[in-house]
């Protein structure tokens, strides 16, 4: 099932239309959907799909020289004999006619052969350009992407002609996987898995939310059960690590040193593995906007929702699990605290969703920036946060989040305003998100006020 990507999938094909040559890089986390992605582009082009693996060069070499081989029926010959001779062979064949090379894992040819970058780079200056080849390398090391193909200091840096990186869906693309599903079912289900698709296809969206996670993550015979552990070991050195920092932040230590005091590492060595993390997609740093009087010290989140579901209840439950108390975890150790969980949820699918209307222009101004903001309050001597701040120059709309059972009343609006006070905009509007509505006294508020946006959770998919 192929879902989303739709803006991806159009601009792959109208680079192909140009029918000039193209040097394509597509990176991003593993299980996100890079492969499914190129397959679809490749239906019904003339194409040859390599995946590499962790092959020494020259068995990588014969490999690659049997795909290209095996496309031109000129099977029985021999091998290529350099990656130089290769690509200048698919340049020739594809000097009148397009032709689709994807090399996928693309850093495992590189770690086997560091010198195919500078190689690519010569063919590309004195012979690629000039053909209709259109070249695609994928990866899914972030970093080693980002680094060793599109950094400053590669050898290919300014040879590509568009880069995409693929990203886990948001909430409103990761619905479509369970029409099934209530919304409200679809945001604990989202929180649960995040939007990677190859989680996404793991649950049945014919069996209730929780039996999945009793089945599909909680069960030893699942992939999910592994699956963070697994992806840290394969590109990690130090899991052990990792992990501890992973669960810290996942429980609630998101400063360095609540981290660091957790984990007993000292804060200079727990700053240089957040940076990796970091660079895996997999944490966040985050910083307070720059208005008023900010708090200074940054905070760091799991920016993957299944990696932060799996840190904070499967992780140090995993004993339990082991003992096959599945129903003991689930029951007692998910259930009672996943509301809570979903807060920071339901604040990033509120981001998600006021991005999208503002593209709309569907708010009382277009913001420029969007974030949190927490700081000192100099009346009240106390420390204040507040989920959304929405802005440009004159204007600022201040939001909420309430994913509670309860229903919103005024005292989470007079909170707001009055928190709004400490920020000199001449325009304030104000947002509030609640899962389960508002008060008969708020809306009538609302009505009478210019400034003041209610959104249910059954109103966040009227412009999704």
């Amino acid at each position: 099932m192929f879902v989303g990507r739709e803006n991806e999938l159009e601009s792959l094909n109208k680079l192909y239309k140009d029918n000039e040559f193209q040097f394509v890089v597509v990176y991003g986390r593993r299980r996100v959907g890079k492969t499914t992605l190129l397959l679809e582009f490749c239906k019904e082009k003339p194409c040859i799909f390599f995946v590499a693996d962790e092959s020494v060069d020259s068995i990588a070499l014969e490999k690659f020289s049997k795909e290209v081989f095996s496309y031109f029926h000129l099977n029985g010959l021999r091998g290529f004999q350099s990656w130089e001779e290769a690509f200048y062979f698919l340049g020739e064949r594809s000097k009148k006619e397009r032709l689709v090379v994807v090399i996928d894992e693309f850093q495992y040819l590189v770690n086997s052969n560091k010198s195919i970058p500078s190689i690519l780079q010569k063919l590309i200056d004195h012979h690629l350009k000039n053909t209709k080849l259109f070249l695609i390398v994928c990866g899914s090391y972030v970093s080693f992407m980002e680094k060793e193909v599109l950094g400053h200091e590669s050898p290919l840096y300014g040879r590509r002609t568009a880069q995409f990186e693929i990203a886990p869906f948001d909430f409103f693309d990761s619905r479509s996987f369970f029409p099934e599903y209530n919304l409200e079912e679809q945001v604990i289900t989202y929180g649960i898995l995040g939007g990677t698709p190859q989680y996404l296809v793991s649950f049945n969206g014919k069996l209730d939310v929780f039996e999945n996670v009793k089945q599909r993550i909680l069960s030893k015979s699942s992939y999910l059960y592994e699956e963070p552990r697994f992806l840290l070991r394969e590109e990690l050195r130090e899991p052990m690590v990792y992990n501890s920092i992973l669960e810290a932040i996942a429980t609630g230590r998101t400063k360095l040193n609540e981290i660091a005091t957790k984990i007993r590492v000292d804060n200079a060595k727990v700053s240089k593995y957040i940076t990796v993390l970091i660079n895996l997609k997999i944490v966040e740093k985050v910083k307070p906007e720059p208005i008023g009087k900010t708090g200074r010290s940054s905070v760091f989140k799991i920016k993957d929702n299944f990696f932060r579901f799996w840190y904070r209840f499967i992780f140090k439950n995993r004993e339990l699990i082991e003992q096959r108390l599945i129903d003991n975890v689930l029951e007692k150790k998910i259930k009672p605290f996943i509301n809570d969980y979903l807060g920071l949820v339901f604040e990033n699918i509120a981001f998600e969703y006021l991005k999208r209307i503002n593209g709309k222009e569907k708010l009382p101004f277009v913001f420029e920036k969007i974030g949190k903001w927490w700081g000192n309050n100099p009346i009240k001597k106390q420390e204040e946060e507040i989920d959304i701040v929405a802005y440009d120059k004159e204007s600022i709309i201040f939001g909420e989040c309430k994913w509670k059972d309860g229903i919103v009343d005024m005292s989470v609006i007079e909170k707001l305003i009055a928190k709004s006070a400490l920020f000199d905009f001449k325009n304030k509007f104000y947002v509030y998100f609640s899962k389960n509505g508002f008060t008969d006294e708020v809306v009538n508020f609302a009505k009478a006020s210019k400034n003041i946006l209610l959104f249910s959770l059954n109103d966040l998919i009227d412009f999704s």
